[in-house]
């Protein structure tokens, strides 16, 4: 190629991974609103300043060393190396020297691969709410996002054993969503449930959220955010081959979560006999994360079957969960852990590059290691600080024990 068509094939793919970043980023306002929605006005507050703290607190540890972690390549493929803060960007010569094999800035790549990681610990968010100290929570996502996320990143995207040995994740169902799911497990087990969810008798008592509008919103904004997940994942635009890839990932995405949604609200009312909205929710939220570890390969009726299949799951999985007295508000664990080990397994359906014992493979070593690490850190924190607000907290709500105001003052608190 010649040198201007290379340099304007680099600047376009430097702003399509920009755009699709900022996309990404947009669905910290969409956790932040769905989380928000399905808490209780004595909670909101609180989950609102756990979801602003959380990202940027992921954006300062990855670019401190996360992101070095993750990219930094190794010998082994097992440890990666350890470099702290980011290098400079690529030249004029550089790029035009490399005949287009250089076809987007580095600091581009950093953006689009942090508000990943904060997506990750926006998952553990909804699953701890109301019964977590803020602080506790804080500096466990100081450690999430710093070291043990980025180290079963490059695992797989940074070139470390799960990718030599043929594990396929296009854009993070197991990355990114069964890793903040592992992480939020592990927390969950330690924490306990909220108090008055689970009888003494094995009942199970729903706890309503405060503001379905809102959560409803949390999940458009989520659905919108999923097409720069997805779409910029693809890491390039400039040809024709390349364009159409994205416009097939953006349409089965968005297949998936139509799918999932479908699914979810016909078994929500086949066992219910009501058309229930949090299911729904979940449903088109599972259709996303079921279809994101392969968006490419599948035809647009197999991505809406693969996300339907997500839909049923996710609202079995929440009432399992459930029936093991695992308490998580939102059902961040059943749609971004379960349905991502779904979406994991799928992928040999579509994708003649990925063996299904390869896939089972990387999910357990993905899922092992965020649990276990996770666990040592929530253990830690329990042990020092303190994981989980007093009894009389708890019931008075976090907004005024942890920061002191009230989403909605006018109305009182809703005990």
């Amino acid at each position: 190629m010649e040198s201007p068509i290379i340099q304007l094939s680099y600047a376009l793919d430097t702003f399509y991974f920009l755009v699709s970043g900022a996309l990404v980023m947009w669905m910290a306002a969409g956790f932040t609103m769905l989380e928000s929605g399905l808490v209780r006005s004595k909670n909101t507050t609180e989950i609102l300043t756990k979801n602003v703290a959380l990202y940027a607190i992921a954006c300062v540890m990855y670019m401190f060393v996360g992101y070095n972690i993750m990219y930094g390549g190794s010998d082994s493929g097992l440890i990666p190396s350890v470099s702290f803060l980011l290098g400079g960007d690529n030249s004029v010569a550089d790029v035009v020297g490399s005949g287009g094999d250089i076809y987007y800035s580095n600091l581009s790549d950093f953006f689009f691969q942090v508000v990943f990681v904060a997506t990750a610990m926006s998952v553990v968010s909804g699953a701890v709410a109301e019964r977590m100290k803020l602080w506790a929570f804080l500096v466990f996502a100081v450690v999430l996002t710093g070291f043990i996320y980025p180290v079963q990143g490059f695992w797989k995207w940074g070139g470390g054993f799960l990718d030599q040995m043929g594990f396929q994740d296009f854009a993070g169902s197991g990355v990114v969503h069964m890793t903040g799911a592992a992480a939020a497990l592990a927390g969950v087990l330690l924490l306990g449930a909220r108090k008055g969810k689970y009888g003494p008798n094995g009942e199970v008592h729903a706890i309503p959220g405060a503001n379905m509008p809102l959560a409803a919103l949390g999940m458009f904004i989520l659905w919108l955010g999923w097409f720069g997940f997805n779409g910029g994942s693809e890491l390039m635009i400039s040809n024709i081959d390349e364009a159409n890839a994205v416009a097939k990932v953006f349409v089965n995405t968005n297949m998936a979560a139509a799918g999932g949604l479908i699914a979810a609200l016909i078994t929500a009312k086949l066992m219910f006999g009501k058309a229930d909205l949090t299911m729904t929710i979940n449903g088109a939220l599972a259709g996303l994360v079921a279809i994101t570890a392969e968006p490419l390969a599948p035809s647009p009726g197999w991505a809406t079957l693969i996300g339907a299949v997500g839909g049923v799951i996710v609202v079995l999985s929440v009432i399992g969960l459930d029936k093991l007295r695992i308490d998580d508000p939102v059902g961040a664990i059943s749609v971004h852990g379960v349905v991502g080990i779904w979406g994991l397994l799928a992928v040999p359906f579509n994708n003649p590059d990925a063996g299904f014992v390869t896939q089972v493979i990387g999910a357990i070593v993905i899922f092992a290691w965020v649990f276990i690490a996770s666990f040592i850190v929530w253990m830690i924190l329990k042990k020092t600080m303190g994981i989980r607000v007093s009894e009389e907290d708890e019931y008075e709500g976090v907004d005024l024990v942890e920061c002191g105001m009230e989403a909605y003052p006018e109305f009182g608190s809703q005990k």
